[in-house]
């Protein structure tokens, strides 16, 4: 049955009193919400441990709590191999309706896949509401294979699912094998499966790949993909048909670490060897390598490929922005035409193939396809929607908010129950099953996701909450109808204006920043110990205290809001002062740290756009692009005013100029 218990303290905490879910606990031994909390909190640490006495002995503790579901999943599913099928379906029949069944139906559908149970597989998969999970959906195809009930495509979709996985699986590498036995998966697409894993560094696909493709060459998978020089460097590589077999797979290893030497031994030595399908891969490779490296050769490296449908989309990325670089707009606009069609329309490659077509051609029918591409993106929000919209003549305004939520739209919101534990969850320290909870609610649990209305709601629920990460995330999916003020949430306005202005800091290219950072979670923290709203290092945040006369910082302040703030600020405030004011250069320093974009500038003078494009780190080219448009719309609001994100960006980015700052040496 649909479980409704939770203890009436957490409910009053959070507001839904009114709800079913909300129903005061019967048990009258129930532990208290404090003990409970942590509990679950133990639980997660055990779970993560994979300590299942632990979680056996905590799971009595949690009964009655709003959450006590995820202590359930965590102690079942630590057990779920030995699970007998009874308890499995007494799991879901208690759950039913949560996330928690479709999840624990997931991983039990995974674990059925991998046994060949395949009348179980399918008996579970009838409830399965999720339908996101790669390996299930390869395991439901070779069913559908097996019983004729297949689509006729079902090769491309196996082996689209296959290609797509970052990580060796037994789903999708299980139904690649039944189907390349039948023929219907060919030699060339078990091949493409073991250049993607050498292109990502992924030896476990490799050798997946390779043991369906030519298990003969298994044995020396390792060596080439972690140990590539002396591998091709051994003298039985040449002539012994199982290493030969894996030489391109090594010069794209080489490639990472030393393109030139991959270029000079593909010339010299492999190319003769080697089929045109691998050839090119190899020469994307080392092109791509060369042009992260910002190297003037990945152009020429480049251009001994002979057909770019050969090449993984990430090569025909950096071929493009070779080709930014260089000027050659020719060659940009043909390896966009040359990408996957799901690529071409992302709206980075729409507005380069526009500019590509205005830059290359005064024909008229040129010039309105350009415009007809820059419209097809054209927006307030977005850093290529907002440069296609200066293109086109247009600014970025605030625009009217939609009409008021209706009382019913927000009841279906707060009476939401997986809304609910999401909150729950969130504010109690789960944050990753809270947000789990939460976008399944939004997006999964109902099959193509909330409506516009019901978003804007569960986002109006978020913000009240404070949980601005959902809100903003949530509000974002709309399609048809935009709220700003949900999408760019200014909470601690009076904290952020009042810094910035002390500092002569823009508070629209902070709350920008901010908003990539950590949206707004106070206690955010990142993999490599980045700490608040703002994200400071703790090495970063005792420099700048001390800098700024600080004296009496401690490492622990870092989380508290007043003084997060002030110490990013005046982080940022050092970054611009050495970057000449340059906010492109600014955010990539806060984000990679200040010696990488000195580094990146140096070269030719470039359109900035053009530079941003080139940051050599996917992750520092995102955060740079997103904190520029962020901050744009933020200037809006703040003002009042319509803006530019050009006029952020900057016209041009090159080496330091002679009358530039001199650099703060130790800036961290």
């Amino acid at each position: 049955m649909q479980p409704t218990h939770i203890l009436t303290p957490l409910c009053a905490a959070l507001g839904l009193t009114a709800s079913l879910f909300c129903l005061p606990a019967q048990a009258q031994n129930a532990p208290s919400t404090a003990q409970a909390q942590q509990a679950l909190l133990s639980m997660k640490t055990a779970f993560a441990a994979k300590d299942r006495a632990t979680l056996t002995r905590l799971l009595p503790n949690v009964r009655g709590h709003a959450l006590e579901g995820w202590g359930a999943y965590w102690e079942l599913t630590a057990r779920l191999r030995d699970a007998p099928r009874h308890e499995v379906d007494a799991f879901l029949a208690q759950w039913r309706g949560t996330y928690y069944e479709d999840r624990l139906r997931n991983d039990w559908l995974l674990l059925l896949g991998e046994r060949r149970a395949w009348s179980e597989f399918s008996h579970y998969l009838s409830g399965y509401r999720m339908h996101d999970d790669p390996q299930v959906q390869c395991y439901s195809l070779l069913i559908d294979w097996v019983q004729d009930k297949a689509p006729a495509d079902v090769g491309a979709q196996v082996r689209d699912l296959w290609h797509n996985q970052r990580n060796a699986d037994d789903g999708c590498t299980h139904a690649a094998s039944e189907l390349s036995a039948a023929g219907i998966i060919k030699q060339a697409d078990l091949w493409q499966r073991a250049r993607i894993g050498a292109h990502h560094n992924r030896p476990a696909v490799v050798r997946s790949a390779i043991l369906l493709a030519a298990p003969d060459s298994l044995p020396f998978v390792n060596d080439a993909i972690g140990k590539p020089a002396a591998f091709l460097a051994h003298r039985d590589t040449a002539t012994n048909p199982a290493r030969r077999a894996l030489v391109p797979l090594a010069l794209t290893r080489l490639a990472s670490s030393d393109f030139s030497q991959a270029a000079q031994q593909l010339r010299s030595q492999w190319a003769a060897q080697m089929d045109r399908a691998d050839q090119d891969w190899v020469w994307g490779s080392i092109g791509r390598w060369a042009a992260i490296r910002r190297s003037d050769d990945a152009i020429s490296h480049f251009r001994q490929v002979r057909d770019e449908r050969n090449l993984h989309g990430e090569h025909l990325e950096w071929k493009v922005r070779t080709a930014l670089r260089h000027g050659d707009w020719a060659q940009v606009s043909r390896s966009i035409q040359a990408m996957p069609p799901a690529m071409q329309q992302n709206s980075t490659w729409v507005y380069w193939q526009a500019r590509a077509l205005q830059a290359a051609s005064a024909d008229a029918n040129a010039q309105l396809q350009a415009r007809n591409l820059m419209q097809s993106i054209a927006g307030n929000s977005g850093y290529y929607e907002q440069l296609a919209q200066h293109w086109l003549g247009g600014k970025v305004s605030v625009i009217p908010e939609p009409p008021p939520l209706t009382a019913d739209e927000k009841a279906r919101a707060r009476t939401n129950p997986s809304l609910q534990r999401g909150i729950a969850a969130i504010q109690n320290g789960l944050r990753s099953e809270g947000v789990r909870e939460w976008n399944y609610a939004i997006n999964l649990h109902i099959p193509g996701g909330m409506n516009d209305r019901d978003l804007l709601a569960a986002a109006d629920l978020a913000c009240q909450h404070q949980v601005w990460d959902r809100c903003i995330n949530t509000s974002e999916r709309t399609r048809t109808t935009t709220s700003l003020a949900q999408r760019y949430p200014m909470p601690f306005r009076e904290a952020v204006v009042q810094r910035t202005r002390s500092i002569d800091l823009d508070p629209a290219y902070v709350y920008g920043l901010i908003r990539q950072e950590s949206r707004f979670i106070m206690d955010a923290r990142s993999g490599v110990g980045a700490s608040g709203l703002m994200q400071v290092m703790p090495a970063t945040a005792k420099w700048t205290a001390n800098k700024i006369g600080m004296t009496d910082f401690r490492p622990s302040d870092i989380n508290h809001k007043e003084t997060n703030i002030a110490i990013g600020t005046a982080y940022l405030k050092l970054a611009l002062d050495e970057f000449s004011g340059s906010m492109p250069l600014a955010a990539a320093a806060y984000n990679a740290g200040p010696g990488r974009p000195r580094a990146w500038r140096n070269g030719p003078e470039l359109e900035a756009a053009i530079w941003a494009e080139n940051i050599p780190f996917n992750e520092t080219r995102d955060y740079v692009q997103k904190v520029l448009a962020n901050a744009t719309v933020y200037s809006a609001i703040l003002t009042g005013q319509p803006q530019s994100l050009p006029s952020r960006l900057g016209q041009t980015i090159g080496p330091r100029q002679s009358g530039e700052p001199v650099a703060i040496a130790d800036l961290p």
